[in-house]
């Protein structure tokens, strides 16, 4: 429970700061796609300490990467390179379509994460999570409607085409994504495994955006940005971008430690509840409007994210009395975990 209290924290953390740094970004004037991807994976030196710490300071025997097969390695970089083809969709969809359209499908992935988990990894469909995952999309949809005067200008039919599809294409990616590392997750016997399997696909995304920043002028092009374009100057440039790189760098983190740790449909579950912590923020830092299509939103995705998280209340709590069967009216399965030399 501890570790999951820090990783959700990390998510919490990681999701809202990098939507606000983000919106700081564009509105700031900052453009560039390339670089909107790079920063979401580029921080994966980040994962070393969590990694290594633990063996320097006794806390565990086992070597980090000793267990790293070349099976694993070469799932781990696949399915890096398809996370930095998902966060450049992300990117070139949210640089075209309003927030209000965006919010709308990006929505739709918890209903494809509900139906994908149960082919993938037979998740059970019950009372909890459906009525989770219908209120949840729900609250997009409102909060979609409510943000519709958003809708930028000059916006052409062929880019809001463009925007739509890859906004399509990376919330089926990033539904895909979450069983699918459920699965494999299975098969890992600790935490730090799957830090290291985090370190390798990231690595890989981060090599896929810095190819894509160099056909397109690379560093250079960065600091031309930096100077010229964006209205802040260069420093603050340099500044938002470094914490937009931590925090898409303990947002991924902390997705990764949810799926282990829970399910993939409670990772999904988690991200898209946050939508409404992304909007207070923008009310609160921004002064983004707060109307009352907003207040219904943000009441129903609270509603439904603790009555997901009441079931893993419950479920923590037979698990604790000794209860050794699985109930069936809560709707969330703690994953199993082997730990090994003291992890």
């Amino acid at each position: 429970m501890p570790l999951l209290i820090v990783n959700y924290l990390c998510l919490f953390v990681g999701s809202v700061s990098s939507s606000l740094l983000s919106k700081y970004y564009f509105i700031h004037k900052g453009s560039s796609r390339w670089v909107s991807t790079w920063v979401q994976s580029t921080g994966f030196p980040l994962l070393l300490p969590p990694i290594y710490l633990p063996y320097w300071l006794n806390y565990t025997e086992r070597r980090p990467f000793t267990e790293f097969t070349l099976k694993l390695l070469a799932f781990s970089l696949f399915v890096g390179l398809c996370l930095g083809v998902n966060n450049l969709l992300f990117s070139w969809g949210n640089s075209y379509l309003p927030v209000s359209t965006s919010s709308l499908l990006l929505s739709t992935q918890l209903v494809f994460n509900l139906i994908l988990s149960v082919v993938i990894v037979k998740q059970k469909v019950t009372f909890s999570n459906l009525n989770c995952v219908i209120l949840l999309t729900l609250s997009c949809v409102l909060l979609a409607l409510g943000s519709s005067h958003d809708r930028p200008e000059g916006l052409t039919q062929a880019k809001y085409f463009i925007g739509f599809f890859c906004t399509i294409c990376a919330g089926l990616l990033f539904a895909l994504y979450l069983p699918m590392m459920e699965k494999i997750y299975q098969k890992v016997y600790c935490y730090a495994m799957v830090m290291e399997m985090q370190l390798v696909m990231e690595a890989a995304a981060s090599a896929l955006a810095m190819v894509g920043m160099a056909s397109d002028g690379g560093v250079e092009e960065m600091r031309i940005e930096g100077e010229r374009t964006f209205d802040r100057g260069l420093w603050v440039y340099v500044v938002t971008v470094f914490f937009n790189v931590v925090t898409w760098q303990l947002c991924f983190m902390g997705t990764a430690g949810m799926i282990f740790l829970t399910s993939g449909l409670t990772g999904g579950i988690c991200m898209t509840a946050l939508l409404a912590m992304n909007v207070v923020g923008g009310v609160v830092v921004y002064g983004d409007d707060f109307g009352g299509v907003k207040i219904v939103s943000t009441v129903l995705c609270t509603w439904g994210f603790c009555s997901y998280a009441y079931g893993l209340y419950r479920k923590m709590v037979l698990e604790r009395e000794g209860e050794g069967r699985k109930t069936g009216g809560d709707g969330l399965e703690m994953a199993p975990m082997i730990l090994a030399d003291g992890v």
